[in-house]
């Protein structure tokens, strides 16, 4: 048996469970037990202990736990902005599927970038502020919010190459 299938053989009753009350439900549990162990099977790593190994699953079920909940909190959303439009404007499923794909996307460029810059970004593309505007809120000067514009820009791109399969990781 290889290491990973050891690793899914001891681990994967003791992990579900934990998975199952960290979301509080089965079906969940089960679909990031699944998750867990992909990313064990992309990235293997060596043990000293099933300590160790309990240990390493369980962080990777935990940042899937609050990928999983970000996401959940995005289709939320979603779903109350498109609840409050008349329903000719309402999308398809499909439609629906590929904007919440989107939108989670969009929300972990967001998160991946620094604090300023992510602030810059949204209030030049949300709220359509001036730079000059941007610069005096976050008390920096114009020089810097070019520099942090440019810099929300750039993540873009690489988001867009991403969507589009041009990039892997």
């Amino acid at each position: 048996m290889s290491s990973s299938q050891t690793l899914y053989v001891r681990h994967s009753p003791w992990l579900l469970l934990f998975l199952r009350r960290r979301l509080g439900n089965g079906w969940d549990a089960a679909d990031l037990l699944h998750d867990t162990f992909l990313r064990v099977l992309r990235r293997p790593v060596e043990f000293d202990s099933q300590t160790g190994e309990r240990s390493y699953l369980a962080r990777i079920a935990k940042g899937l736990c609050i990928d999983h909940w970000r996401h959940a909190e995005i289709e939320r959303a979603w779903r109350e902005s498109v609840a409050a439009q008349p329903e000719a404007c309402v999308p398809s499923a499909e439609h629906t599927a590929l904007i919440l794909e989107t939108l989670v996307e969009v929300d972990a460029m967001l998160r991946r970038l620094p604090g300023n810059v992510r602030e810059a970004f949204l209030m030049a593309q949300v709220e359509g502020i001036t730079y000059a505007e941007i610069a005096g809120r976050l008390d920096v000067s114009e020089r810097m919010v070019k520099k942090y514009m440019a810099q929300a820009f750039l993540h873009c791109a690489v988001l867009e190459a991403e969507l589009d399969g041009l990039l892997v990781e």
